[in-house]
């Protein structure tokens, strides 16, 4: 994780503390160091910005790296929900995926 790329974040943080964006690149540059801290940006994410879809695959996988898989799947199907709404039907074709993938409905490598 880089130091200067989190300081600059947190000023952008400091300048628009509502942007979706930067909440969203905070969680990233936390998930592979600090797994905690990053589900606190995501949770800040699902609950302020439920329309920005893309936090919704990660926050669900971490959710399953956690073992919550119940938590992770009611992730999933939420934004499958949105990403539908809002028309981005890749984001919606990822979670499909993922979300059968947990479920045990990955048909694909039979």
């Amino acid at each position: 994780m880089s130091q200067n790329r989190l300081e600059q974040l947190f000023k952008f943080l400091e300048e628009d503390p509502n942007d979706a964006f930067t909440l969203y690149a905070i969680a990233t540059e936390y998930r592979n160091t600090d797994k905690q801290k990053a589900m606190e940006y995501y949770e800040k994410l699902l609950a302020e910005h439920e329309n920005y879809v893309g936090t919704y695959y990660h926050a669900a996988k971490l959710y399953e790296e956690f073992g919550q898989n119940d938590v992770a799947e009611s992730i999933y199907k939420k934004g499958m929900q949105i990403s539908r709404k809002e028309g981005n039907l890749h984001a919606f074709s990822e979670l499909q995926q993922a979300y059968n993938k947990m479920m045990g409905l990955d048909y694909e490598d039979d």
